[in-house]
């Protein structure tokens, strides 16, 4: 149990590290309203889980300390919901409700396509 704790560990310190510089490099590039740090990192979490899942059902290459350290440690911290929630409630402190609404919805529908996308294009390779 410590050992898979620490895996977990492991991969959640490189995936917050890399939220972090990701979303921080797109807000200074994208200077808006809108969170797009947030945003972008949370599609590609979602994109790269779903290729992780698929390459690992495909391949069999990745062992089962591997899957957790790039899963549930690395995307499951690269991607943020809390983050996600805290933004929606400043965009409605506010008065955004378009973005508010244009950021939910866009990051709920693409997060699952990304999903779907990531495991699809692994099955294509």
């Amino acid at each position: 149990m410590l050992k898979t704790a620490l895996i977990v560990g492991v991969g959640g310190f490189l995936g917050s590290i890399s939220r972090y510089l990701l979303s921080q490099y797109v807000d200074k590039k994208i200077e808006t309203i809108f969170p797009f740090g947030t945003f972008s990192v949370n599609i590609l979490g979602c994109l790269l889980l779903g290729a992780l899942y698929a390459f690992a059902e495909k391949e069999n290459v990745l062992t089962s300390d591997l899957r957790l350290l790039l899963t549930v440690g690395f995307c499951g911290s690269f991607t943020t919901f809390s983050t996600f929630a805290y933004e929606k409630l400043q965009l409605i402190d506010q008065g955004e409700w378009m973005i508010f609404s244009v950021y939910a919805i866009s990051s709920i529908t693409l997060g699952i396509l990304a999903t779907i996308g990531g495991g699809a294009l692994v099955k294509l390779l």
